[in-house]
Formats: C-alpha cells, structure tokens, sequence
C-alpha cells in the first residue's frame, strides 16, 4: 500500500470525533522570525500527536485482526495514542516500553488501560521485545512510524496547518523515526509544493540526519539525549525514502538549545513542551534555518508530556545556557570586608546573589587565601560579562566560572 492524499482525507474525517484540531499559537519570539507560529500538539488529547497515526492504524483493522488484539512499542507518546485508541475501540493492548522513558508516561499509559511491559534499554530494545511477543500472540502490531496508516495519521497535521496558515512558506518538524514528518511533508508537498519541509533531530540521535546526508539508511551505535521521544537509532524503511523525496534539509540541535527552547516557550508562550517537541522551536531559535527570518513558517511543538524531574534539570540547563543563572569562583585574600564589597559590586549591576559558599585555598595559594563560590542571577550572558569585567577591574582574580 503506498501513501495518498485519499487516505490523509480519510484518515482526517476518521480523527474528527477522537482528535482536537490543534490551535496554531503566534509566536512571541520576533527577534528569531517575525513570522513564526507554533502548531501545539503538545495540547492533544493525549499531550502529543501520536494518537492521530495510532487511532487510524486501529480504527481500520478488520474485525478478525481486532479480536487478537493490539501490540505496540514506545518510549511513551505512541503508547498513550495505542492506549486510547484501543480502549476507545474495545481492543486489548500490550504495550512494550523502555525503562528509560519517564515515568509519567508510563503511568499514564497504565492508565488508559492497556498493559505495559517495561524493557531494559532504548526504543530499538522495547521494538525488539514486542516484535517477539507478536510471533507468540498472533497481535497485531502497530509500528510507531514506520506504517503506511500510521504516516497517513500524522499527515493530517499538515493539511491542517495549510488550512489555518494562509500564504506559509516553510513546515518545520521533530523527527525520531520520521513518521510525523513523513507524513506531514508528504501533505504539504502534494497540496502546496512551494513550501518548504525541514526536519530537526537531537544531536545525540541524528539517525535520520545522518541517513539523509549519506543518502541511506544508517543505525547509530548509540543515544544520547533527553529528548527520549525522538531517541531512535535507525529511521524506518517507508519514513526515510518518504523523507528523501518530500523533505528539503535535515538539522540537528544540541541537548542544551533543546533545554532553551522548553524554557523559552514556558516563559514566552506559556506552553509545556516535551525535549522531543521542542526541537524545531530550537532549531529557529538557534540560527539552525537562518534563511527562514523572513519566512512564513510554522514550527511543530509534536508533544509536552515532560517528567516534572526531568523538567526542573532542563530549567535550570536553560537559565545556564542563555547566562540567567551563572557561576563564579574568585581567589581572594581571607579577610573582613572581601564578600561584602564582591556582593556589592555585583549589585551595582544588577545581578542577584542566589548562593555564597567560602573555602579556604589550596596548596598553591597564599597562606591567607581563599575561594569564594557566588551563584547568580543574571539577564543574559552580556550582562553575566559585565559582573566578570567589574570584578575584575576591582581587582579581583577569576579562577573559574560558568
């Protein structure tokens, strides 16, 4: 079976009962593109976009395949769309998940009433474990990207965001395995070829990327990112010739601009969106597309189901990359009145003393020497350098910062 407009349309007329039509959002973030609008996914039905590809793959199963029941495997987005849709369809679920996902996703898979089976190791692991459990039970396995009707699912985003973006000049969209985006550029290439597709991985699970640029299909060795809802090692069959044909350029963006983007949407936008959901946010923020400042564009935000702990570590990465929360370790001479005049100066400019910690020196200072630890609120990193250059100039010694 190969991918169609017919079977995006049906797979929208199918979603409209299950599914919200999600708020295309204006972006505040004008310095970056003046343009710029956000598709929140994040605030589906089940936090993310996962359910629209998940519901229609089961919504057409005959009956003698839904008796056997549904199996599935996922880092936590797909296994909340699986859920729902096979517990609003009357079908049992079995679904396989890394440990590593967070365990909000986990609970809320339990949740929604299907059984979980949780597996030592990555994605690739959970597929493995299910893959086998599919030749036990006879189940019929609903594969997170790599499906004809999975694809089509997702390739309802794009239809809609050409009916609520009039004149849009560029999609650009989170990959992992690459059912979103293969869905989606399939769409808006069909409908609209004039527009523009990009993708955007982790750094740490660039197998599409690097796929793209090799221009076949490659399987990392290796993951590493917090974004565990796009941490796949090697991009589907289907997905990667989609991509191939329909997508212009792929990028990457680091842990640390990901960890950006989540904090600059929540401040800016008050949206709550997942690592995996703010790469194409990053992306543009970044300079990653800079030929897109210009552009009319819409950036995917695909999910926002982040663990709480997982969110407070990204915060404060965040606050650290953009120079909002800084640190200082200054060699000064132990005596009255040192901690008092450095506050001072930092005061002056307008930073915020947040912690103070004071150690005595090491073997290779003076006898009467110390260290002194300051964290602190800054604006942003020319402001952290102003603090720098004042404390110096009062003539102070900086042995270490970040």
């Amino acid at each position: 079976m190969e991918l169609t407009l017919d079977r995006i349309y049906q797979a929208t007329h199918l979603l409209k009962d299950c599914v919200r039509k999600t708020d295309i959002i204006p972006s505040a973030l004008v310095s970056f593109n003046k343009n710029l609008h956000f598709k929140a996914e994040n605030l589906q039905v089940t936090g993310s976009f996962k359910v629209r590809g998940a519901y229609f793959k089961i919504a057409m199963l005959p009956p003698e395949e839904r008796e056997k029941g549904v199996i599935a495997c996922s880092a936590g987005n797909h296994a909340q769309g699986v859920a729902l849709s096979a517990a609003r369809t009357g079908i049992d679920a079995t679904i396989f998940i890394p440990s590593i996902a967070p365990l909000s996703k986990i609970e809320a898979t339990r949740q929604l009433g299907a059984r979980v089976e949780l597996v030592d190791g990555v994605y690739d692991d959970a597929y493995k474990a299910a893959i086998a459990f599919q030749k036990e039970s006879g189940g019929v396995f609903i594969h997170p990207f790599d499906d004809i009707d999975v694809i089509a699912g997702q390739g309802t985003i794009g239809i809609e965001i050409l009916e609520q973006i009039n004149g849009l000049e560029a999609v650009v969209v989170p990959i992992g395995g690459g059912g979103l985006i293969s869905g989606v550029a399939f769409a808006v290439k069909k409908l609209n070829p004039q527009c523009k597709v990009y993708g955007v991985q982790a750094a740490g699970a660039g197998s599409m990327y690097q796929s793209f640029e090799n221009n076949e299909r490659v399987e990392l060795s290796r993951l590493s990112t917090f974004a565990d809802g796009i941490a796949v090692k090697s991009p589907g069959k289907t997905t990667f010739e989609i991509c191939r044909q329909y997508v212009d350029e792929i990028v990457t963006v680091s842990d640390d601009e990901t960890a950006t983007a989540i904090l600059t949407l929540m401040e800016q936008q008050k949206l709550v969106a997942e690592g995996a959901g703010a790469v194409a946010v990053a992306a543009v923020m970044f300079g990653k597309l800079p030929f897109l400042k210009d552009k009319k564009t819409c950036a995917i935000v695909s999910g926002g189901n982040i663990d709480v702990n997982i969110l407070s570590r990204v915060i404060s990465r965040g606050l650290l990359t953009t120079g909002r929360l800084s640190e200082l370790k200054i060699q000064m001479l132990d005596k009255p009145g040192q901690l008092k005049e450095v506050s001072a100066i930092i005061a002056d400019i307008g930073a915020n003393v947040i912690k103070v910690m004071h150690n005595t020196g090491g073997e290779n200072t003076d006898i009467n020497g110390c260290y002194l630890h300051i964290s602190m609120e800054t604006k942003n990193k020319a402001h952290f350098c102003e603090v720098k250059r004042a404390i110096q100039n009062a003539g102070y010694r900086i042995v270490e910062e970040c």
